[in-house]
């Protein structure tokens, strides 16, 4: 009879850290400065080893699995949003669109109003994570945050505050429409 052993290598990933960005480690803290801000993150390592060596965050284990692997990969993708973060913000464009009523949005601190979406006659609220700066022109919406993640979501609760059901989305196209999407059209 055959045993089969899981296959174990040692295995690291390397994240550049480019000038003007400073990367630091205390445990399972990330820190990471740059000229738009500074944004800390915790992440449960595992069994991985972290550490900092010649301008480059390492990423590694010993004895990695598949399981290790994977884990390696969305780190260091973690680690590169935010070191993009903290260099440029990120930034998020939206288009207001309408045929059949003429929107109005607000945008106060925390929050913003939309208001007359499909001749409504209550206003439909939206929250506004904390760290996302959100801009209106005329009927363009831009959020920027130096987070991918504050960025996104705020722009994914103006898509689904708008999101129409129960008729047909050929008739029916008004709403708030992301465009843009961290430098990649849509």
């Amino acid at each position: 009879m055959h045993t089969f052993t899981k296959m174990k290598r040692d295995l690291s990933v390397n994240v550049e850290i480019p000038e003007g960005v400073e990367v630091s480690l205390d445990g399972n803290e990330i820190t990471a400065k740059g000229p738009e801000g500074e944004l800390k993150k915790r992440y449960n390592l595992g069994k991985l080893n972290m550490e900092i060596k010649d301008g480059k965050v390492v990423i590694g284990n010993k004895k990695s699995t598949k399981t290790e692997k994977k884990m390696m990969n969305t780190l260091a993708a973690h680690i590169t949003n935010m070191i993009i973060g903290v260099k440029e913000k990120f930034e998020y464009t939206m288009k207001i669109c309408f045929h059949h009523f003429p929107i109005t949005v607000e945008i106060q601190e925390n929050k913003a109003t939309i208001k007359n979406f499909l001749g409504e006659k209550t206003p439909r609220e939206v929250s506004i994570p904390e760290g996302a700066e959100v801009k209106l022109d005329k009927d363009i919406l831009t959020v920027n945050a130096i987070d991918k993640d504050i960025a996104g979501q705020a722009a994914a609760n103006f898509e689904k505050a708008t999101k129409i059901k129960n008729k047909d989305r050929r008739v029916f196209q008004d709403g708030i429409f992301i465009t843009n999407k961290a430098g990649r059209d849509m």
